[in-house]
């Protein structure tokens, strides 16, 4: 991204949601008078130099998370998340749930190998009938088209 303009980078960052929510807030020498590397609206890049700040500058907690537009306790989540995940830890993770709870591989599979000709009704009626779980009609429809 280093090659790209402030806007291209902001629209980058902007299509895969990782604009940092309060740009306004951060108050790190590198963002305010660094080289243009440095992007107060790249959440990532924020979220980074915040923790190595605290890490290799010896910055406070509380000043590094202020200077950089976080509170301390979401220090201590990005900083936990850093050390469980590396970079991978930066990323949000994605609101909601992660899929249908009740939906198992084996009834993945079965729902696989139906008919072609079922309804999402009929189809959810035979996975009660067969697995003993009740699922909605438009969850096994979402299934089917993946």
């Amino acid at each position: 991204m280093y090659g790209l303009s402030q806007e291209a980078r902001k629209k980058s960052l902007e299509a895969t949601s990782l604009l940092h929510p309060h740009p306004d807030a951060v108050r790190a020498r590198l963002f305010q008078a660094g080289p243009p590397f440095f992007f107060a609206l790249d959440k990532v890049q924020v979220k980074y130099e915040m923790l190595r700040a605290h890490a290799l500058d010896g910055v406070s907690v509380i000043r590094a998370a202020e200077e950089h537009g976080y509170s301390r306790p979401a220090f201590y989540l990005v900083a936990a998340a850093f050390e469980e995940r590396g970079m991978d830890g930066l990323l949000d993770e994605r609101r909601g749930r992660r899929g249908p709870l009740k939906v198992t591989p084996e009834i993945v599979a079965f729902l696989r190998t139906a008919s072609g000709q079922s309804s999402g009704a009929q189809l959810a009626r035979e996975v009660e009938e067969r697995f003993g779980v009740s699922l909605h009609r438009r969850t096994v429809e979402r299934l089917l088209r993946r």
